[in-house]
């Protein structure tokens, strides 16, 4: 049955970030993510995860300057330096909250640098990361993210991440195939997750084209989750998406999956 994990970063925004925690336990999640953990220290987030009951399923490791645009250094020629020190403050927090996957963002398309060298750099910054995780038992996750949402991102399409984990070869490096990513960019979601399973190692969701809760747009969510038991994924759902109203206002997709949830403890 899918697991949901909850996305403090983007639901439960009526309330600063430490009461999401609660908020998201009451609404009956067992799991939650977000996006970066670096404005508190991690002995505070760890007591709300205890304080609830909650697993922390995944975040993001620096990016670099978010708010001049940056969406990651891992393919950044001359930032190799300054990645190392997001892999290891991000690992740091892992260690702490009992994080098992991290996702490392790919970054921007550097203007003049020719694909082939920022591919090139991409891969060893992650063969790195994957060597420094596997130490505290981390998983590693890229992200392909569509162009209509992050225009200059260097990862589109699933195909192009699933390459560089294969040609990587490491365990504990795999990709974060999120739904709403994949329709906008590619469609054909269900035939892709299939072909992909074996090195997925994290799922998101939202609705599209506005991404909303999940049962709002073009996606049969509630058959896809059928599904992904039917292929046989075992791991988290990231439910990263923008409610359109009042979070818990808006959970009447994820009762039953809830209820089921309750009934299977």
């Amino acid at each position: 049955m899918p697991r949901f994990a909850a996305n403090l970063s983007t639901m439960y925004n009526d309330v600063p970030f430490m009461e999401r925690f609660a908020r998201a336990a009451a609404d009956g999640f067992v799991g939650v993510e977000f996006l970066f953990p670096y404005d508190y220290e991690p002995a505070e987030l760890k007591k709300q995860l205890d304080q609830h009951g909650l697993t922390h399923v995944l975040f993001n490791a620096p990016p670099g300057d978010w708010g001049a645009g940056e969406r990651g250094l891992a393919s950044l020629p001359g930032r190799e330096g300054e990645f190392v020190q997001a892999i290891e403050k991000a690992l740091g927090y892992a260690t702490v909250l009992e994080c098992k996957t991290v996702h490392v963002m790919a970054g921007n398309i550097v203007p003049l640098v020719l694909r082939e060298r920022q591919r090139a750099v991409f891969l060893a910054n992650l063969a790195r990361a994957a060597d420094m995780a596997a130490a505290k038992g981390v998983t590693i996750v890229l992200e392909p993210i569509n162009h209509r949402n992050m225009p200059l991102y260097f990862l589109e399409r699933q195909d192009e991440g699933q390459a560089i984990v294969a040609e990587l070869g490491r365990e504990n490096v795999a990709v974060q195939f999120d739904i709403y990513h994949c329709q906008v960019a590619e469609g054909d979601v269900a035939t892709r997750l299939r072909r992909d399973l074996p090195h997925i190692g994290h799922i998101q969701i939202a609705g599209v084209p506005d991404r909303h809760e999940p049962d709002k747009g073009e996606l049969n969510y509630e058959w896809l989750f059928h599904y992904l038991d039917e292929i046989g994924y075992k791991g988290w759902i990231g439910c990263e998406y923008n409610p359109a109203g009042d979070t818990s206002q808006g959970l009447g997709w994820f009762k039953p999956w809830r209820d089921k949830q309750k009934t299977s403890s």
